[in-house]
């Protein structure tokens, strides 16, 4: 019975060197049990032939009874690890092949022709940070979040307040008085347990947000205050970084992508300089309608998607307004200036 074991062995762990697949090699195994009934229920005691397999149907039963708790074993245990994963919260790699839940849950991505397996997974291997976990972030990071982007990062410095709750959906009446960028990531987890989301409650400054933004592939700007937004497109064109920024009050929006590396303008070639103070009020000073960040935030998510997969024509060099009163949309054809003080210099990429 030992050489039978053997050669079964070399069947199955020598397999591989010969390329023969799993299933192949379970199949001459399994003939090979099959085998030994043959043997054993046909030829009568004391036969060489019934020694090489234990000479008893008892024993050779016995093996494989062995040998199927064996399998289940080695089968079972990928999965409930998985699931016990997932129980406890914790995050997938983000390499590797999808599993049959990824697939099903991203199907509508992966049957889109400008999308597809190949998009997806680089989704799943994009790092995206948004920048404020407001009225524009939230619906940014939902859908980014749902589209299976494998790592988000979220960085505001504020915490929910009832008066966010108008308008900025990702976060509920449970979470007033939280840090929004621990209710968002939350919220994200609870949606998609397959994506790493990464929360920095803080405050952007020159110097932190160098060292953080160099973590990312793309970065979102909803912000609502104009030092803010001068200073994240300095540092964007400083490292090379793609740049989707919208900005919103009372029923308009707007948004463009802002990536002076490829040969587009950056936001201060298309607005100089700021407003002058009060100019542009706040949305809580001027309102904002409810739906307008949603409209807005979500175009960024598409906007981020098309960057990260290459899917039609992005806004690198158009800034796209939507006026929600009136129903009107316009686009207006923006260009790199060679004075500007912050991507003048800078050379297009190859």
């Amino acid at each position: 019975m030992a050489i039978t074991f053997v050669l079964m062995g070399v069947i199955w762990f020598g397999g591989p060197i010969l390329r023969l697949p799993k299933a192949v090699r379970a199949l001459l195994v399994g003939l090979i049990y099959v085998l030994g009934f043959v043997v054993l229920l046909t030829l009568p005691e004391g036969h060489n032939m019934r020694e090489l397999f234990g000479d008893s149907v008892g024993i050779w039963a016995l093996v494989g009874m062995c040998g199927a708790v064996v399998g289940l074993y080695v089968w079972a245990l990928p999965l409930l690890r998985k699931r016990g994963e997932t129980a406890a919260g914790v995050v997938p790699e983000t390499g590797g092949s999808f599993s049959e839940t990824e697939l099903d849950r991203y199907a509508r991505h992966i049957v889109l022709r400008e999308v597809g397996g190949l998009g997806q997974k680089r989704l799943r291997e994009a790092r995206v940070l948004v920048i404020g976990a407001g009225g524009l972030g939230a619906p940014a990071l939902q859908y980014l979040g749902a589209a299976g982007v494998g790592t988000i990062g979220v960085v505001d410095d504020d915490v929910v307040e009832n008066a966010n709750l108008q308008r900025q959906v990702i976060h509920k009446d449970a979470a007033i008085g939280t840090p929004k960028v621990f209710s968002a990531q939350s919220e994200l987890q609870a949606q998609n347990p397959f994506i790493s989301v990464r929360p920095y409650h803080r405050r952007l400054d020159q110097e932190s947000a160098e060292a953080l933004f160099a973590e990312y592939d793309l970065l979102l700007d909803g912000t609502d205050n104009f030092d803010t937004r001068y200073m994240v497109n300095r540092v964007a064109v400083a490292l090379g970084k793609p740049l989707i920024s919208a900005a919103m009050t009372q029923w308009e929006g707007q948004i463009s992508l802002y990536d002076p590396a490829n040969g587009g303008p950056c936001y201060q070639c298309v607005f100089p300089e700021p407003p002058a103070p009060r100019l542009v009020p706040s949305c809580s000073e001027a309102g904002v309608i409810g739906p307008l960040p949603g409209v807005m935030g979500s175009m960024m998510a598409v906007e981020a998607i098309k960057v990260i997969t290459g899917a039609g024509e992005n806004l690198r060099g158009v800034l796209f307004t939507y006026d929600a009163l009136y129903g009107e949309i316009r686009k207006f054809t923006t260009s790199k200036r060679a004075d500007c003080p912050v991507c003048g210099e800078i050379q297009v990429r190859a």
